[in-house]
């Protein structure tokens, strides 16, 4: 009993981390209508940044802040060199895009600052906190914290006039422009804002991990909550991050004794397959119906 509780608490904690990756992806998908496919690789670079300017000796709440700056930026700098060239274009080219982007980022970020792990240590300390009988990942509980708050401010942001703007962007790109709207800025503001979660996903990860190669590699169950949860929706992300993290953690720790390990990934996708043919807009997305 003990050991299926801490399974689901940690494994609840965990998906709170995934929700924070794929927070990003639903940031630019409600905003713009684009699935990101880059998100993994920005959630890498966001830790490499951080790493890098502390290295140079900097405090790390500074780096931080600067990472967040400077990853804003990036996203901004994607949208108009990349995203704005695609205008007009097939949603399919445009979500390749962001596959070469995610692979290129991907060999860009270890190639230049090398393939071995970084360590980026947030003070929090390896010690597990311990109540009774079960014992509950540190860094996974600020994590869980962390990504609860950054989702919450991620609600309360859409409700304010400059959401509700890219949420229009979203629905109708020439309706938008017809009423003032600024399209491009509204994108280019979205993928500023992913770049932002981008960052604290990947000091938190790579706080827990290591910053390397593999933070990119969160992009796999960042999807699978993205299409539990709804991909549109960021209440599904959270709700989708939770049960990701759950079944990723409470099937695997009984399983994993039988076969031997690697239960995981094949959990993950399962999640993603049942998802798209049982309930293809998620728990929380939008039922979009279109006559052919």
């Amino acid at each position: 009993m003990y050991y299926f509780a801490e399974l689901v608490i940690n494994g609840a904690l965990t998906g709170l981390m995934y929700s924070l990756v794929a927070l990003g992806f639903v940031l630019i998908y409600k905003s713009s209508g684009v699935p990101n496919l880059a998100a993994g690789a920005l959630v890498m670079i966001g830790a490499y940044m951080v790493w890098l300017l502390s290295s140079y000796g900097l405090p790390l709440f500074v780096s931080i802040l600067l990472g967040l700056a400077i990853m804003f930026g990036l996203g901004l700098l994607i949208e108009r060199l990349l995203l704005r060239r695609m205008v007009g274009q097939p949603i399919i080219m445009v979500v390749m895009l962001t596959l070469g982007l995610e692979i290129l980022l991907r060999g860009l970020g270890p190639g230049l600052l090398g393939a071995a792990p970084k360590p980026l240590d947030l003070g929090i300390g390896l010690a597990p906190i311990i109540v009774g009988d079960i014992f509950i990942n540190r860094s996974y509980l600020i994590g869980g914290a962390l990504a609860l708050l950054m989702i919450g401010a991620a609600l309360l942001f859409f409700r304010t006039r400059l959401g509700t703007k890219l949420r229009a962007v979203s629905d109708d790109h020439v309706s938008s422009w017809a009423v003032g709207i600024s399209v491009e800025r509204a994108i280019g503001v979205s993928w500023g804002l992913a770049g932002i979660a981008a960052v604290a996903a990947g000091v938190l990860w790579g706080s827990v991990q290591g910053v390397d190669w593999t933070l990119s590699m969160l992009l796999f169950p960042a999807i699978a909550v993205v299409i539990l949860g709804g991909i549109d929706s960021i209440l599904g992300v959270l709700v989708g991050g939770l049960i990701v993290g759950m079944l990723g953690s409470i099937i695997p720790g009984y399983v994993d004794q039988i076969v031997g390990g690697g239960t995981r990934d094949v959990v993950t996708s399962l999640i993603i397959l049942i998802t798209i043919m049982v309930r293809p807009y998620g728990i929380f997305g939008r039922e979009d119906i279109e006559r052919i």
